[in-house]
């Protein structure tokens, strides 16, 4: 899937600004209209929305972990997440939703260190999938040279860059959004962009791989691969539907429906075992043991945690 129409200029070539931000208006840097189609906010997806108003919760509070000074601006400029869903009470849903939001800090605090240490070790080009509302780009510090790619569908894209561009948001790396959809053909409009496939890169699936089939998680991680050279990392979270207690109850309980009717299993296999005979060194963390570094509690029995993974050295690209 190419870039829509709005993202391209009359020639179809995929523009940047002097920070790197693609430019939905024409060629040059005239900056970001702001949206008044309610389609775009609409098709912004609740999980994005959703994630924001966690990471903007955790900002606002004294002991925070990160702070992400966007995320509530995302929040108020969308209609509610996930509003069919019942005030959580006292009961089994406020639970739920204590699990998943210790589970949100969690989660953007090892993407947050995982990306820090990428690069520092000369990954200097970044790749999020499924970007979502993730404003990395502006809040982490960057090497100089760094070069970031965001990930996702046009229509996220239509409402984040009118969101950051009225905040007058600056990244601290060289920035480019690029708009596909992860399901279908992604690489080639990857590399029309600007993506270099002969150097290191730092890959981040967060929030992503249980949204897809095995079939749909297996081809995005298969390209992957084959655009990554050695030495490129690659991190994504693993969970197993029958031994996460957490997700168990979430799918079991019928206010969860619009959220847990989107799980698609992901790989649905030991993502390691699928890993390593395609070319990939691999290390799991348990979130658990995550969570305890960072000083915070975990709700709940999550058997879930994180993975990361490097290309070894005979399975990368390397340069002509």
């Amino acid at each position: 899937m190419g870039l829509p129409a709005h993202f391209e200029s009359a020639s179809g070539a995929v523009h940047r600004c002097r920070n790197g931000v693609v430019d939905a208006l024409r060629p040059g840097c005239q900056g970001w209209v702001m949206s008044q189609d309610p389609a775009a906010v609409e098709g912004v997806g609740a999980t994005a929305l959703g994630a924001a108003m966690m990471r903007a919760q955790e900002s606002s509070r004294s002991d925070r972990l990160f702070d992400d000074p966007y995320a509530a601006s995302f929040v108020a400029a969308a209609p509610p997440p996930f509003e069919d869903v019942p005030d959580a009470g006292d009961g089994e849903l406020a639970a739920l939703e204590a699990a998943f939001r210790a589970a949100m800090v969690v989660r953007t605090c090892f993407f947050d260190e995982y990306l820090v240490s990428a690069v520092s070790s000369g990954c200097r080009q970044v790749v999020l999938l499924a970007a979502g509302l993730d404003t990395r780009a502006f809040r982490l510090a960057w090497p100089q040279g760094t070069r970031l790619f965001e990930l996702d569908l046009p229509e996220v894209f239509t409402f984040k860059e009118a969101v950051l561009s009225r905040h007058g948001a600056d990244p601290g790396c060289e920035r480019t959004i690029v708009a596909v959809d992860l399901r279908h053909e992604w690489p080639s409009t990857l590399r029309e962009a600007g993506f270099d496939p002969t150097v290191p890169t730092a890959w981040t699936a967060e929030g992503l791989l249980a949204y897809l089939t095995h079939e749909e998680a297996a081809r995005l991680l298969t390209d992957v691969g084959e655009l990554s050279a050695a030495g490129s990392q690659l991190a994504f979270e693993q969970s197993s539907f029958a031994s996460d207690s957490v997700l168990d109850d979430a799918r079991n309980l019928q206010a969860m429906e619009q959220v847990s009717s989107m799980w698609k299993g992901g790989l649905n296999a030991d993502a390691a075992a699928w890993l390593e005979p395609r070319g990939w060194e691999v290390h799991a963390l348990e979130r658990s043991e995550v969570a305890a570094k960072l000083g915070r509690h975990m709700p709940g029995e999550s058997a879930g945690g994180f993975l990361t993974a490097t290309r070894d050295a005979s399975s990368g690209r390397t340069a002509p």
